[in-house]
């Protein structure tokens, strides 16, 4: 897909990112380095926890959803990274053998008033499971370049 640039965004528009099983050694993995609660990194622990068994990271969900969808390569030229996420929510326990994949909706696209180069696109993600369930949703503030850097 070739990347995109502020301008060609505008509100409303959504991109769907394919899907990716986790893995009980991938949910241990990241949560012994990131987030090493019992109920991420111990099966037994977990089991007798209130989620009744291993739950990944919520932190795990975000950071691959995230990831899903930069390999859309939509913004793979213009991207000039974010200056922070909003309204986090984790929605539902994320469990070993869950497919998730990724629905980025645009919700504003707002070109700086300062710096004509770039702006700001809100973009609502929503991580779902193989259920159509959704397990996360958070806000992110992406900015971009305009097509006025390609000169």
């Amino acid at each position: 897909m070739n990347s995109r640039y502020l301008e060609d965004l505008k509100m409303g528009d959504v991109f769907i990112c394919p899907g990716v099983t986790i893995t009980e050694s991938e949910i241990i993995g990241f949560a012994l380095t990131y987030d090493p609660q019992p109920f991420h990194v111990n099966t037994l622990a977990a089991s007798d926890s209130i989620y009744g068994g291993l739950i990944a990271s919520g932190f795990h969900v975000i950071a691959l959803s995230f990831r899903l969808f930069m390999q859309l390569g939509i913004f793979q030229t213009s991207s000039m990274g974010s200056p922070g996420i909003d309204e986090v929510r984790w929605t539902m326990p994320v469990r070993p053998g869950d497919t998730l994949h990724t629905e980025v909706i645009v919700e504003s696209v707002t070109p700086s008033r300062s710096k004509p180069d770039r702006g700001v696109a809100k973009l609502k993600f929503k991580s779902i499971n193989q259920r159509k369930e959704e397990v996360a949703t958070f806000y992110l503030n992406l900015l971009i370049k305009s097509r006025s850097t390609l000169g």
